[in-house]
């Protein structure tokens, strides 16, 4: 049957019996009865509707984004338009090569993604004339958040003892930002000051500040004095800054910051209502292991060659668990990588004339409206933005005048602010201008602009003097030809799905069908501002509320908050409403958190940062929770109680049997339920977080729901909740909240990364409820037929009492430690078999979970078993004395094809055993960029920017 749920799935029908004798089933209903308990199922169908075809819900869409109107927007506020070069957007945006690919861990298949990471890096050092910086962040009120954060961990001993917890906040930052601060600041005892930057006295209780670089008014300020008041009392100073500015005013760096934060945006990413967009963090060397998020670093790989990696990793915030410093797990990954070949298709010289552009027209506005309309408006030191003061009922008029022309500016208080961009014409401008010359019963020719002087009003003190970006990466790539070619050799060292299964536990690497991807290359969903006027967006929220409705029923929950941009800033939202509603209802003393012991890193870290005293369930011989134990501490501290934390299925890939009874106990004893969503692929249709007792649940839309990795982001995290908790959801300073009980904005946007909506929308209308179920039976179907083919084999540690995984399975490597050969060497040698490996050592030490997803075929199945089978014939050779302990080609693995290509060869296999061991191989052989990675000498030779 030609439907789009039948091309979602991998295996055929006429396979599926194939596939149940191997299982040792004889029917998909029979599986799913010895998989599930009886009591958690579901007593009825999804009540969704039937899934539609890819040719109706493109009409469908087309539909919806009609109703969206396209306003020229010049609110600014962090948010501008831009123009995505075409190169980028056909050969990167739109091309499942960058973006199926999965987080780079696996150094070895990801060298394209890693350098291109490593250039935006350097994008963000050589601007902010900073020493280090990470592979991105969420958005810029987060990444002002972290910077924060960062500065109180780095206190001194003295400022500790001294109670130093008070952090100020310049007026000017903006109000989406000051937002999150104090969400994230409470929580751990800080005090946010908020005040006037020029009339602030710091103190010794103070541990550091942030100022905004042009600050909201679009001023440029000199912040040397009073960054050196900041110091003078043991503080850091931070600044959230615009990059594209940057190209013209003098770093941050270069007047005494001491971390720099902002968005990226500006470099050729669309608005798309608020993301997703890669968000960027900037500090001083002194503080680079201290920094929060992903690092891409120089290392070296076996042979000594340059080789790329994710650097420092043992410090990624999930794995310090309730220690950790931050719960950043995630990137914006593709969105990093674009922002970072925008910088390499245009140069320094393209950047900087970009930004003079952008500010030559704004003088040009200025003059026009001042010396001409005679307006009062904003005459010096600024870059893009202008504030234009009224009076009377004036604005009232600006502002019909404006939209009647379709223009969106910034109305506070009697005063207008315009945002110029890379996008505004010479049109865009006299169509500025005759707003306000209506408005003012002034009539305009709009022939007079072209006489305007438009040189630099800013002062020479505030204008950059060095140079930038002089890389040769940022120096070659001038024609379309050679940007493309560069692109191209880039995605050809990166594994992805275009080239096999990524068979990652807990990590959903499914199909993300090209149908579902269409909406992100439309201006009628890219170009609308967050902040417009929400009757502007109305296809937009259709589409939100149809998605919202869709997930509610998915879930078994009252209400969904799409604010929360990435997993982990789910979890953090869930713990802030339930630490709300406990608040609002006198139960504010309740913050312990009960969390399993096989629980995701992310959980104990966002319980952390949400100011939690975490205790740990342990879990039993089989993985699962120990509810006895469960038991006993929830009662010893049922009057402190706050919540668990539970992923369901288990993070070991089984279906807890016990999992109603202890969300009961919770209950019980005064405490909310948060379910992780992270799982929840094998949860649609069958059952649901509502169902088994929970009362929050953040679902991870880049995994289930069909949104892709990006190579390590975007995603998004959204938090479907019970109905007492709906008051509680998230809102935000800029769009009102439907309720006065609302926690403060966990990210910047209303609705978070509101562009990749579309693909789990496209996703779900077109599954529909029967689909979505059947894509879940046959996830576990899948997965247990790996685990039957797989058993002979390796061990498969966990399973329930009827011999059946989940989702997902976990192999233990622990019978070839006689040999030598750890997960990590199997992981490795999986590459030279054309795969990425499984998730390596979680939650298990010196294991592999596999997850194949639904999306998977039978062939591609049997091309894994084959290639894990390979490997344990090799570690068996090991073992019977056939193959050299140490020399190998597990612990040599990977083989890179310049490696195997030279002409020394000493190794005592061939090259052939080494490149090709199994002869399908050769029909489509991916290469490994480079030798296994030295990831020691990567961390003592610290280096985080293409310099090196």
């Amino acid at each position: 049957m030609n439907t789009f749920s039948s091309r979602h799935i991998g295996p055929r029908d006429s396979e599926l019996s194939q596939m149940f004798a191997v299982t040792g089933v004889s029917s998909l209903d029979e599986l799913i009865d010895k998989a599930l308990p009886s009591d958690i199922r579901l007593p009825r169908a999804l009540v969704l509707p039937c899934g539609i075809g890819e040719a109706e819900y493109s009409d469908k869409l087309q539909r919806i984004a009609a109703k969206n109107k396209v306003y020229r927007s010049y609110i600014g506020m962090g948010y501008y338009n831009t123009l995505m070069p075409s190169v980028i957007k056909r050969n990167i945006l739109e091309n499942p090569s960058w973006y199926t690919s999965y987080t780079p861990y696996q150094a070895e298949i990801s060298q394209g993604r890693l350098e291109a990471l490593l250039n935006f890096q350097t994008v963000i050092t050589e601007l902010t004339a900073m020493e280090a910086a990470n592979a991105s962040l969420l958005d810029e009120a987060t990444a002002a958040a972290e910077a924060m954060i960062m500065m109180h961990n780095v206190r001194s001993r003295e400022a500790v003892k001294a109670g130093a917890d008070r952090f100020f906040v310049d007026r000017k930052v903006f109000p989406q930002t000051l937002a999150v601060m104090i969400t994230r600041a409470e929580p751990l005892g800080i005090e946010i000051v908020k005040g006037d930057y020029k009339t602030f006295t710091p103190d010794g209780k103070f541990f550091g500040a942030l100022v905004q670089y042009p600050d909201a008014d679009g001023q440029i300020n000199d912040y040397r004095a009073f960054a050196e008041a900041i110091h003078a009392v043991g503080a850091k100073i931070g600044v959230a800054a615009d990059l594209m500015s940057l190209s013209l005013l003098t770093p941050p760096g270069r007047w005494g910051a001491d971390v720099a934060v902002g968005s990226s945006q500006r470099f050729g990413i669309p608005m798309g209502y608020g993301g997703p967009h890669a968000a960027y963090f900037a500090t001083r060397d002194e503080f680079k292991r201290n920094m929060p998020g992903r690092i891409i670093g120089v290392s070296i790989d076996a042979q000594g060659k340059r080789a790329l990696r994710m650097a420092l990793q043992t410090r990624e915030q999930h794995i310090k668990r309730e220690r950790a410093t931050s719960n950043i797990c995630t990137a914006q990954a593709l969105l990093a990588t674009m922002a970072g070949m925008y910088a390499v298709y245009h140069g320094p010289e393209g950047i900087k004339a970009i930004a003079t552009r952008i500010h030559e027209r704004t003088c040009a506005v200025s003059k026009v409206l001042s010396s001409r309309l005679k307006y009062k408006v904003t005459e010096s030191d600024f870059f893009d933005t202008l504030v234009v003061e009224t009076v009377a009922n004036q604005m009232n008029i600006i502002r019909r005048a404006a939209e009647a022309k379709e223009l969106n500016f910034r109305y506070e208080n009697n005063r207008i602010k315009i945002s110029m961009d890379e996008t505004t014409s010479e049109n865009d401008m006299k169509d500025i201008i005759n707003a306000f010359a209506e408005a003012a019963e002034n009539k305009f020719d709009v022939n007079e602009l072209q006489g305007v002087d438009c040189s630099t009003t800013i002062e020479k003190k505030f204008l950059r003097e060095d140079a930038y970006l002089q890389q040769p990466v940022f120096n070659r790539y001038r024609s379309e030809t050679e940007m493309m070619r560069y692109i191209k050799k880039l995605e050809r060292k990166d594994i992805s799905l275009t080239h096999s299964m990524i068979p990652l536990g807990s990590c959903t690497m499914k199909l993300n069908a090209a149908t579902e991807m269409f909406a992100l290359g439309s201006p009628q969903f890219g170009n609308i501002h967050p902040f417009a006027p929400k009757e502007q967006a109305a296809g937009y929220h259709e589409l939100i509320d149809e998605l919202s409705r869709q997930l509610s029923v998915i879930t078994g929950f009252d209400a969904v908050s799409f604010q929360p941009n990435s997993g982990a800033a789910g979890e953090y939202a869930g713990l802030m409403v339930i630490r709300g509603y406990l608040a609002a209802n006198g139960q504010g003393h309740r913050n312990t958190v009960l969390i399993p012991s096989s629980a995701h890193g992310t959980n104990p870290a966002s319980a952390a940062m949400a100011g939690m005293n975490i205790v740990t369930v342990p879990c039993d011989d089989n993985g699962n929770i120990d509810i006895a134990k469960l038991k006993e501490l929830a009662e010893a501290d049922k009057d402190r109680l706050a919540a668990l934390m539970i992923t369901y299925p288990s993070t070991h890939g089984v279906f807890e049997e016990g999992v109603k009874e202890i969300t009961e106990i919770v209950h019980r004893c005064g405490g909310q339920v948060y379910m992780d969503g992270a799982n929840m692929n094998a949860q649609v249709g069958l059952t649901n977080p509502g169902f088994l007792g929970a009362d929050v649940c953040h679902l991870n839309l880049h995994k289930t729901f069909a949104i892709p990795h990006g190579g390590g982001g975007p995603g998004m995290g959204p938090i479907c909740v019970a109905a007492h908790l709906t008051p509680y959801l998230p809102g935000h300073p800029v769009i009102s909240s439907e309720s006065d009980k609302s926690i403060t904005a966990i990210g910047a946007a209303p609705w978070g990364s509101a562009s990749i909506l579309t693909i789990s929308h496209a996703y779900i209308c077109m599954m529909g409820g029967d689909g979505l179920t059947q894509a879940t039976r046959m996830a576990i179907l899948n997965a247990n037929y790996l685990a039957a083919k797989l058993r002979p084999y390796f061990d498969v540690m966990f399973t329930n009492s009827n011999g059946m995984a989940a989702h997902e399975l976990i192999l233990s490597c622990n019978a070839c430690k006689n040999t030598g050969v750890v997960a990590a060497d199997i992981a490795k040698r999986l590459m030279d078999y054309g795969f990425h490996a499984p998730t390596l050592s979680f939650p298990v030490a010196n294991t592999l979970m596999i997850e194949p997803t639904e999306s998977e075929s039978l062939q591609e199945l049997d091309r894994f078993v084959e290639a894990m089978i390979g490997i344990h014939a090799e570690i068996r050779e090991i073992a019977d004395g056939k193959a050299d302990a140490t020399d190998n080609v597990l612990k040599n693995a990977p083989h890179a094809e310049q490696t195997v290509a030279a002409d020394s060869w000493t190794h005592p296999y061939t090259r052939e055993k080494a490149a090709y061991p199994l002869d399908w191989i050769r029909e489509n052989k991916f290469w490994p960029g480079v030798g296994r990675v030295d990831d020691a000498y990567g961390d003592r030779n610290f280096f985080c920017t293409c310099d090196k």
